[in-house]
C-alpha cells in the first residue's frame, strides 16, 4: 500500500490554505509550510499571520518565513526535509534553487486554464473580460511564471452575476481536489504532463495584478462591461467611482459591489442618478445599471435603502471623466 509523498507546501492567503486542508486530509504528509513572514496590517497596524501560518500551527505543522529565499540556512532547512514534492498555491516566484530540489519536482496551482490568464489576478480578470468560463490548472515549475508543463485541469462556468467572491469559492472546491488528484498521480507515475501553448498578448488573455486604477469605473462603457467590472472585483478590491455632492460642493469616492443590468436606455450621457426598488440607477453608455449595495468614502459598506435612509439623492451626481 502507498504511504503517500512527502510534501512541502508553500502558500500565504485563505485560498492556499483551502487547499493545504484537502492535502492533510489525504493520505499525503505535510512536513511544513512556506509561507510570507508575519507583516504588520489594519489601522492599528497590529502583526498579523497568514492565514497559511495561522491553519499550519492549528495542525502542528513546521512552519518557515524567509524574507529571502537565498538567506542563510534556508536552502539547508528545504533540504533536510527531503520531500518528495512541493506544492505551491498563491505564493510568490520561486527561484531554481528552490523549485528545482525535490525528485519528483515542484507543482503550483493556478486559478485560470492555463495558458489564459497567467499572472496575479486570474479570477478578477476572467469576470471582469466578461468570460462565460475559466477554471483550475495544476503545472511543473519552470524559471518563468505560469508557463510550466501543465499536468491538469478543470474547467468551472462564471454565471452571468458571479462575481469574485463567488468565483474565488468554487475555483477553491475544484482547486483543492485537483491538487489532490494530481499529487495522487505524481505519486503512481500516471501523469504525462503538456508544454503550454503561447498565448497572443493582444487576444486580452492576461492578469496582471490589480492597482486602483484598474478599479476605477469608466461610465463611457456600456452597461454590460461596467457590470462586469464590479462583479469583477467585489467584495475585493472593490470597484470606484466619483459622484458630486452638490450641496457640500465636494467630490465623494464611493465603491460599488453589487449591480444588475435594467431595461431603462439612457439616450444620451447623464450625470443625474435615479431611485428605484431594487437600487439606485447609475447611467452607462446604453442603459440604466441598478446598484444595490455600496460604501461611500469613510463609511462602511451598506444596502441602497440604508445609504438613502441618511442621504439624500437629489444631491449627489455622477462625475463623468
Amino acid at each position: 500500500m502507498n504511504k503517500g509523498l512527502r510534501i512541502i507546501f508553500m502558500g500565504t492567503p485563505e485560498f492556499a490554505q483551502g487547499v493545504l486542508h484537502q492535502i492533510l486530509e489525504s493520505k499525503h504528509q505535510v512536513l511544513a509550510v512556506v509561507t510570507a513572514p508575519d507583516r504588520p496590517a489594519g489601522r492599528g497596524q497590529k502583526i498579523k499571520k497568514s492565514a497559511v501560518k495561522t491553519y499550519a500551527e492549528s495542525q502542528s505543522i513546521d512552519v518557515l518565513q524567509p524574507f529571502k529565499f537565498k538567506e542563510d540556512g534556508f536552502i539547508d532547512k528545504l533540504k533536510s526535509y527531503e520531500a518528495d514534492l512541493f506544492v505551491v498555491v498563491a505564493f510568490r516566484m520561486l527561484p531554481q534553487a528552490v523549485w528545482s530540489l525535490p525528485k519528483k519536482g515542484t507543482i503550483n496551482l493556478h486559478a485560470s486554464l492555463l495558458p489564459n490568464y497567467r499572472g496575479a489576478a486570474p479570477i478578477n480578470w476572467a469576470i471582469i473580460n466578461g468570460e462565460k468560463y475559466t477554471g483550475v490548472t495544476t503545472f511543473f515549475i519552470n524559471e518563468n511564471i505560469d508557463t510550466g508543463d501543465i499536468i491538469q485541469n478543470k474547467k468551472v462556468a462564471i454565471s452571468k452575476n458571479m462575481n469574485a467572491g463567488a468565483l474565488h469559492d468554487e475555483l477553491l472546491q475544484v482547486g483543492s481536489k485537483l491538487v489532490v488528484e494530481t499529487i495522487d498521480a505524481i505519486e503512481g507515475d500516471a501523469i504525462m504532463a503538456q508544454k503550454q501553448a503561447d498565448v497572443n498578448e493582444n487576444m486580452g488573455k492576461h492578469a496582471p495584478k490589480i492597482f486602483k486604477n484598474d478599479c476605477k469605473i469608466d461610465w463611457s462603457l456600456n452597461s454590460s462591461e461596467i457590470h462586469n467590472r464590479i462583479r469583477g472585483l467585489s467584495p475585493y478590491p472593490g470597484a470606484w467611482c466619483a459622484l458630486f455632492n452638490k450641496a457640500k460642493g465636494t467630490k465623494v469616492q464611493f465603491k460599488l459591489f453589487s449591480s444588475a443590468i435594467t431595461d431603462q436606455v439612457c439616450q444620451e450621457r447623464k450625470v443625474t442618478l435615479k431611485n428605484s426598488e431594487e437600487g439606485i440607477l447609475f447611467p452607462c453608455q446604453d442603459r440604466y445599471l441598478c446598484i444595490n449595495e455600496l460604501q461611500m468614502e469613510g463609511k462602511r459598506r451598506m444596502t441602497f435603502k440604508e445609504f438613502l435612509a441618511g442621504n439624500a439623492l437629489e444631491e449627489f451626481e455622477l462625475i463623468l471623466e
